[in-house]
């Protein structure tokens, strides 16, 4: 029987993505977490006492600002040295693109798979074998499996490859393989690196991605990790995944559906964030939060946005005594379906309902109104114009956005004026 651990796209010391930006970002925090992350995957090898460690790719995040991501990860990888683990490392497209970490000298039980051609690594006290071939350049678009060797006899043949497999959505298409060509190999585990969500492609053999270790920004939510794997004396593979993050993205929804005041949604949202939290085993978590459905209390939330996201981020400071920050607060809520008779009103309430609908029906007439809106935009301060939440008049979805947040004011506007006159 022998232990090892499959990880993957690490990215030590990843940039913020511009978190920097929003107040109250816990940045030193996050600027710190794929190392304390690093630390945990560390940790777990030695008190698992694995027999070896496979990096499928992405360890580093490109150049390095300086040689202190270097000195740390020669700290790191020497106590696994100390331990008598051994480091077999592909290069994934991030490390390819990286200059000064083609000069960092590392300790002797790091191994890096070349470049030029697929290579093998053989523990022969273990009768295991490990075949890698890394990424020369930064943009890789061949299928580096087809080159891969025979499976070693007698040994339990392990695959390890940085590669999008046959695609995954939001990744670039870097070494592209199918399943098919990964099993006729006749491997017994095939270690992918690059997706990072962990997910299971094949069950026999094993080809899988473990993920990454640590969540960088809200695209990448959840437990993050790596693979714990052990083989018995029959070569049978057991599949383990550890949770290695310090910091977790998460996001929140909010069902506003039935809810008649702004204050109905804020006690979901509470409860929404004890559950949230319970299931994230009381972690530090960043949150996006989504309240979305139809409620009575649409044209409340819109009318006040700010006061509203600041009673979430109030409640959620009270609730998680400091342990979780609120990145951003969609509001997504319609009219209820009782409210979209006004329709079928008489008058300028009727009129005007009628024509929200049909600039949401219709995209012909939106990209209309916003070849009326440019000029304006030409007038409007650079400053509001910038950044995520930024006016963008040429944007049909942002235009469309916008559309639905002013149309419960207006009518609601309008009834006031009715029920005066």
């Amino acid at each position: 029987m022998f232990k090892f651990i499959h990880t993957a796209d690490i990215h030590l010391d990843s940039p913020l993505h511009k978190l920097d930006d929003y107040e109250g970002a816990p940045v030193d925090e996050i600027r710190q977490a794929t190392r304390r992350a690093f630390n945990n995957l560390v940790q777990t090898a030695i008190s698992e006492d694995v027999n070896f460690i496979l990096i499928a790719g992405d360890l580093y995040d490109g150049d390095w600002k300086d040689y202190n991501t270097g000195l740390y990860l020669v700290s790191q990888t020497s106590r696994l040295r100390d331990a008598g683990i051994p480091v077999y490392i592909v290069a994934g497209n991030h490390d390819a693109a990286s200059k000064i970490t083609k000069t960092l000298r590392l300790p002797e039980n790091v191994h890096l798979f070349p470049s030029d051609k697929p290579a093998t690594y053989n523990i022969d006290n273990l009768n295991v074998t490990i075949h890698g071939h890394s990424f020369a350049t930064p943009v890789i678009k061949k299928d580096l499996s087809l080159l891969y060797p025979t499976p070693v006899p007698g040994y339990f043949n392990i695959g390890i490859l940085h590669t999008c497999a046959s695609g995954r959505e939001g990744h670039e298409p870097y070494a592209p393989c199918t399943l098919e060509g990964l099993r006729s190999k006749g491997y017994d585990y095939w270690a992918l690196g690059h997706v990072h969500q962990y997910e299971v492609l094949l069950d026999d053999p094993p080809i899988l991605f473990p993920g990454n270790i640590q969540g960088r920004h809200v695209r990448e939510t959840g437990p993050k990790g790596c693979v714990l794997v052990t083989v018995d004396d029959s070569d049978r593979p057991k599949i383990e995944f550890k949770p290695l993050d310090v910091i977790r993205w998460v996001i929140i929804e909010v069902d506003s559906n039935g809810a008649e005041s702004g204050y109905d949604i804020i006690e979901r949202f509470c409860n929404r964030l004890e559950n949230t939290l319970d299931e994230n085993d009381g972690r530090p978590l960043v949150a996006r939060v989504l309240i979305q459905g139809e409620t009575a209390a649409h044209s409340e939330l819109l009318a006040n946005v700010d006061r509203w996201s600041n009673e979430i981020r109030g409640a959620a400071l009270d609730i998680s005594g400091h342990r979780v920050w609120i990145e951003k607060i969609k509001i997504n809520t319609r009219l209820p379906a009782s409210e979209k008779k006004l329709r079928t009103s008489d008058g300028a309430i009727g009129e005007l309902v009628k024509l929200f609908e049909e600039l949401a029906d219709k995209p012909d007439l939106l990209r209309d109104l916003s070849d009326e809106l440019i000029d304006l935009e030409k007038k409007i301060p650079k400053e509001l114009k910038q950044g995520r939440d930024g006016i963008r008049f040429d944007d049909i979805d942002w235009l469309k956005s916008l559309l639905e947040q002013v149309r419960p004011m207006l009518i609601q506007g309008l009834m006031r004026k009715e029920g005066s006159e």
